[in-house]
């Protein structure tokens, strides 16, 4: 991997959290810009503010949608690294370790070992952002461990242990304390056994995913401070996402300029109620449909010809390299996308080029050129002015 010298930017790393860990906690324990618990489409917005590493804990589910593994596919390619666990990011990382997520901790562990398979394991009830987002119940994966270390300290049976974590399980995730819990076991435990809990629980219970939640967030610090990079994704084959995931991320995504950032969806609906929107969607259209044919005849451009069609691509807008980055971030695209619509240009072009033999008596370019001069009326005026008089010189 490339390096380079580390930074102590902020948005260097992005940290999604919220009842795992204390955002005061997470801020003194590593650099970083720490937002709320993910929803559904923040990762595609965490990317306007160009990280290098974004650590995924905590994210919604239930009442809202929740993180897309489609977002962290697109934070990968655009060379972001994706750190998960405790959490929401334990379950994502478990997901999508093979394309590249980075799991950490005991919880991503045991969903990817198969030893955990849902994810009430990790659902709590907590307090909104006015309150710091405390956790107002107990989730099932902090029973099992706290339910393991009582065994392994000789506080509880193999049977008790048992009878505690099926406690737990039979409350529902909101109503799920530890004095419900307790009183849930009720006679599964002996005589002894609640007075030896008590003696021993009065130090404090485990908090499992608050130890995995710190252990994410320094690994992605690590990773950041390293100078580190990812590998180049650019050989990795993925079939393009949905037209649904596409739009989404249309108008979830937003743009930085040097004024300050700016969501898609309003410089879309700006673009749909100005002149040009017709020329520019028709252009946009037809570029999409001839690629997306392309493909499924099997065509694909060499990274030559995507990379000459990108080269094209920035003489054409005029934009030197220093300022290409900026430019990007401006229309709310990383290098990986731009990448991928210079690609559907070369996909175009090599449509275009071999046209004659996609299709049984198909046209050539002359053809081509003709029927679009004359539905233009470039045909007319070509054939008006080889008509006309010519002056002879004058003698002299």
């Amino acid at each position: 991997m490339k390096r380079r010298p580390a930074s102590s930017r902020p948005d260097d790393l992005i940290v999604f959290l919220g009842p795992s860990l204390p955002e005061a906690e997470a801020l003194a324990l590593v650099p970083c810009r720490v937002l709320p618990p993910a929803r559904q489409g923040d990762l595609w917005r965490a990317l306007s503010l160009r990280p290098r590493a974004i650590a995924l804990v905590d994210g919604v589910f239930e009442a809202q949608p929740s993180v897309w593994h489609h977002e962290v596919l697109a934070a990968l390619d655009a060379g972001v690294a994706v750190f998960g666990g405790a959490s929401m990011g334990a379950l994502r990382a478990a997901e999508l370790a093979p394309h590249g997520m980075v799991g950490v901790g005991a919880i991503f562990e045991a969903y990817q070992r198969g030893e955990l398979v849902d994810d009430a394991e990790v659902a709590l009830l907590h307090a909104d952002a006015e309150h710091e987002y405390r956790a107002l119940s107990v989730p099932l994966v902090n029973v099992r461990h706290v339910a393991r270390l009582a065994q392994d300290a000789g506080v509880l049976s193999a049977a008790e242990s048992r009878a505690l974590v099926d406690a737990a399980a039979a409350l529902f995730y909101q109503d799920r304390t530890w004095p419900r819990v307790l009183q849930a076991v009720g006679e599964a435990w002996s005589a002894p056994t609640p007075g030896k809990w008590r003696t021993w629980a009065a130090g404090g219970l485990a908090d499992l995913k608050r130890e995995d939640a710190r252990a994410c967030l320094q690994a992605a610090a690590a990773f950041v401070a390293s100078g580190a990079r990812l590998p180049s994704r650019e050989g990795v084959s993925r079939p393009p996402p949905s037209s649904y995931v596409r739009r989404r991320r249309l108008v979830e995504g937003l743009c930085e300029t040097e004024a300050g950032l700016v969501s898609s969806e309003d410089v879309l609906e700006e673009l749909r109620a100005g002149p040009g929107a017709q020329v520019l969607a028709r252009e946009g259209l037809r570029r999409a449909l001839l690629a997306g044919w392309a493909r499924s005849l099997g065509l694909t451009p060499t990274p030559e010809e995507v990379a000459r069609a990108e080269s094209e691509r920035w003489a054409h807008l005029g934009v030197a390299p220093p300022e290409r980055a900026a430019w990007l971030a401006a229309c709310g695209l990383d290098a990986h996308e731009f990448r991928r619509l210079c690609e559907e240009r070369a996909l175009e072009g090599l449509v275009l080029e071999h046209a004659a033999r996609l299709l049984p008596d198909g046209p050539s370019w002359d053809e081509a050129l003709a029927s679009e001069a004359r539905l233009e009326g470039r045909w007319a005026e070509v054939a008006t002015r080889l008509t006309a008089p010519r002056r002879r010189p004058r003698k002299r």
